[in-house]
This record gives structure tokens, C-alpha cells and sequence, in this order.
């Protein structure tokens, strides 16, 4: 696994913070969460795409790819907080949650299972 850099580390954790800021945020000031949101959305998602897997062990594989449909989760979860403060789209009432509530749980399992994995490996 692809270790990122101390900044990037760094850039990644701040940007989860803003997410977990921006989701609680929203109950009282939805423009302001889903901006704080989306920011740390469109950070994280990224930079945890920068960590690749090169090895040939299934397992960790599938929980890449996982890994990778909760970041995709993330951004969806971010549309839709627009779409609910636009007023605009499908997304009126509160589907981001059911979204944010998929990508967190696609991204709590893999962060436990990949190192356990990886330290099989």
C-alpha cells in the first residue's frame, strides 16, 4: 500500500474533520455545512485514491475497491446537501444521510480490515 506524504496525511485528516464539522453543521446552518462538507469531500476522496494497492491479494483488493465506493459515497453525500439547499434535483429531503450513512460504513470497516490484512500480508 502507497503511503502518503506527512502534508498529504495531514491534508487528509483536516479534510475529514471539515466533513465531520459540515455534517453536524448542517442541522443548523445548512449552507454553511454542506459547504464546509464538500470541501472536505472533494479533499479527502482524492487523496485517498493517491494510496494504491500493487500487491495480488484478493482481499485486500476487494477492500480497496470498497474503500473506494465509500469515497464516491462522500461525494454523493455532498450532491445531495446541494441539491437540499438549492432546492433543485431529486435530493429535497434528507437522502444525503442515507448516503453519508453508506459511506461511513464502507469506510470504518476497511480502515480496520486493510491493516489487519496488510499485516498478514
Amino acid at each position: 500500500m502507497n503511503e502518503l506524504s506527512h502534508l498529504q496525511l495531514r491534508l487528509q485528516q483536516g479534510a475529514a474533520i471539515l466533513m465531520l464539522i459540515g455534517a453536524a453543521m448542517f442541522l443548523l446552518f445548512p449552507l454553511w455545512g454542506t459547504v464546509l462538507f464538500t470541501v472536505g469531500a472533494v479533499t479527502f476522496v482524492p487523496l485517498q485514491m493517491l494510496q494504491r494497492y500493487e500487491g495480488k491479494n484478493f482481499v485486500i483488493r476487494r477492500l480497496r475497491r470498497q474503500q473506494i465506493l465509500g469515497g464516491i459515497a462522500f461525494l454523493c453525500t455532498a450532491c445531495c446537501m446541494i441539491m437540499q439547499v438549492c432546492r433543485f434535483g431529486f435530493a429535497r429531503r434528507n437522502e444525503w444521510v442515507v448516503c453519508l450513512t453508506i459511506a461511513c460504513i464502507l469506510q470504518l470497516y476497511t480502515a480496520f480490515r486493510i491493516p489487519a490484512e496488510l499485516k498478514k500480508e
